[in-house]
C-alpha cells in the first residue's frame, strides 16, 4: 500500500501521526500546518525531501520527527540543512516576465475556470456526495462483506488454507482488485472473546508500521468475524526455525529479532493508547518478500485504558510463551510481551521448542538456559549457527553469549525485573 502525506491533511481533529521507517518518499505538504490538534509527529527514517513546513503545529516539533531524511531542508534547530531558495533564481526571473507580460490573458482564462467549474457545481449538485464519500472511503476503508471473502478464498476452499488453531483457520485469498492477502477467520465458539471486536480492529488498522502486519479491513457479523491482512510471502518465523529446507545465517537471525522488537515496543510505546500483543511466538512472526520481520495476529491483543498498566483477562495465549503471572492468574501487561520476546530469543538461537518434551514445569527452556550459559555459547547454540570450523566463531559465539544474557534479562521471573522493550531496541 502506497502511502502519502497528502492524505491527512483533511483529519483536522488528529493528535498523532507516526509513520516512520515506512519509505515514504516526497515532500511534506505544508497543509499539514492546519492540524491544529497534532501533538505528535514522527516521519523519521525515511526518503522524505524539500522544505520542512514551519507554521502551525509544525513550530512545537524537534528534530526527532524529521531525522534520517536525508534530502529535508529547513530551520537549523532541526538539524537539517538551510534550503537553498538561489538555484532558483533563474527560474523565478523567467516565471516573472512571463507573468508580466501574459497576465492578461493568465486573467481571462482563470476567469472563464471558475465560471466554468461554478457552472459544473451547480448542474451536478447531485452527484457530489458519493464522491465526497469515497473520498472518505480512501481514508476509513470499508468493511467488506462475507461474500466478498467467500469470493477471493473459491468458497474458503482447503487449498488456500495457510493454518489454523485454537483461534480458528487462516487463507490465502485474492480479492477483487488482485490484491493478495491473508484472512484470518476466529472460531465464535470462544465465548466472550468479541463482544469489542469492531472497536478492536479499528485500532489494530489504524497501526501502519514496517515491523506490524498491516490489519487491512474486516469483517464482522452476529455469526462471521475475520480480519484481512497484508500477504507475507515468506512464511512465518517458525517454518525457518524448524524446517530442514530452511537457512540463515546469524545476522539474518539477528535482523530479524531486532525487527520484531522494534513491532512490540511500537505497540506499547507508539501510541496514544498501549497495545498487549499477549501472543508473541515464532507463528506470529511472518516474513515478507524481502525478509523483513512484522509481527501478526492480533487475536488476542489487548487495549490499555488511559492510566492502565496491568489488565486482567480470560484469553489463554500459548502454552510456553507466556509470562508466569499471566499463566498463573491471567495477568496481562507491557512486561508479558517482553517475557515472551525472550523466550522467542532463546529458540531463534538455540532451535529448542520451550515445549519440548525436556522441558518440564521444574526445567523451563529459560532454566535450562540459564544453567547451561556459563559452560559457553557453542554448547548450546544451534549447530549450523556456530560451527567450528568458522573462522569467526569466536566472534559469533560472543554475539550469541550477549544475545542470550538478553533473552534471560527479558524473561526473568518477576515483571518488575524485566528490560522494557525500549531498552531492548
Amino acid at each position: 500500500m502506497v502511502i502519502s502525506l497528502n492524505h491527512f491533511d483533511g483529519l483536522i481533529s488528529l493528535e498523532f501521526l507516526d509513520l516512520c521507517n515506512n519509505n515514504l518518499s516526497g515532500v511534506i505538504p505544508k497543509s499539514l500546518e492546519k492540524l491544529l490538534y497534532l501533538k505528535y509527529f514522527n516521519v523519521s527514517f525515511n526518503s522524505l525531501e524539500g522544505e520542512i513546513p514551519s507554521k502551525g503545529c509544525f513550530s512545537n516539533f524537534s528534530s526527532t520527527s524529521f531525522m534520517m531524511n536525508y534530502a529535508l531542508c529547513g530551520p537549523t534547530r532541526l538539524l537539517v540543512p538551510p534550503c537553498k531558495n538561489d538555484i532558483h533564481k533563474n527560474s523565478q526571473i523567467i516565471i516573472l516576465h512571463a507573468f508580466r507580460y501574459g497576465l492578461p490573458t493568465i486573467g481571462i482564462v482563470v476567469v472563464l475556470i471558475v465560471l466554468t467549474v461554478m457552472y459544473r457545481r451547480c448542474q451536478r449538485r447531485s452527484t457530489t456526495l458519493p464522491i465526497k464519500d469515497d473520498l472518505l472511503s480512501l481514508k476509513t476503508p470499508r468493511r467488506i462483506s462475507h461474500a466478498e471473502l467467500s469470493r477471493a478464498t473459491n468458497g474458503f476452499d482447503e487449498s488456500n488454507m495457510l493454518g489454523s488453531g485454537s483461534f480458528g483457520y487462516v487463507y490465502k485469498g485474492r480479492l477483487s482488485n488482485g490484491m493478495e492477502v491473508s484472512i484470518k477467520v476466529f472460531n465464535l465458539q470462544r465465548e466472550g472473546e468479541f463482544r469489542s471486536f469492531d472497536i478492536e480492529c479499528d485500532a489494530m488498522r489504524n497501526i501502519v508500521h514496517r515491523n506490524i502486519v498491516k490489519v487491512i479491513t474486516c469483517c464482522s457479523s452476529v455469526d462471521f468475524k475475520a480480519l484481512v491482512l497484508d500477504y507475507m510471502s515468506n512464511g512465518n518465523l517458525e517454518k525457518w526455525l524448524h524446517s530442514e529446507n530452511c537457512f540463515l545465517d546469524i545476522i539474518q537471525w539477528i535482523d530479524i529479532m531486532i525487527d520484531v522488537a522494534i513491532a512490540i515496543e511500537h505497540l506499547h510505546n507508539g501510541h496514544p493508547t498501549p497495545i498487549i500483543h499477549c501472543d508473541i511466538k515464532p507463528s506470529n512472526i511472518l516474513l515478507d518478500e524481502d525478509m523483513v520481520a512484522p509481527v501478526g495476529d492480533f487475536g488476542v491483543a489487548k487495549l490499555l485504558g488511559e492510566g492502565e498498566v496491568i489488565k486482567q483477562t480470560m484469553t489463554l495465549a500459548t502454552i510456553g510463551y507466556m509470562a508466569p503471572e499471566f499463566r498463573s492468574a491471567g495477568i496481562v501487561s507491557m512486561k508479558s510481551d517482553v517475557y515472551s520476546y525472550g523466550i522467542v530469543l532463546i529458540e531463534t538461537f538455540t532451535k529448542k521448542k520451550p515445549t519440548d518434551n525436556v522441558f518440564v514445569e521444574e526445567e523451563t527452556i529459560r532454566h535450562w538456559m540459564e544453567s547451561s550459559l556459563p559452560k559457553g555459547a557453542i554448547e548450546i547454540a544451534d549447530v549450523d549457527l556456530l560451527r567450528r570450523e568458522d573462522e569467526y566463531i569466536v566472534v559469533k559465539a560472543n554475539c550469541t553469549s550477549s544475545i542470550m544474557e538478553l533473552a534471560l534479562n527479558c524473561s526473568a521471573e518477576l515483571p518488575e525485573e524485566r528490560k522494557d522493550m525500549k531498552d531492548v531496541v
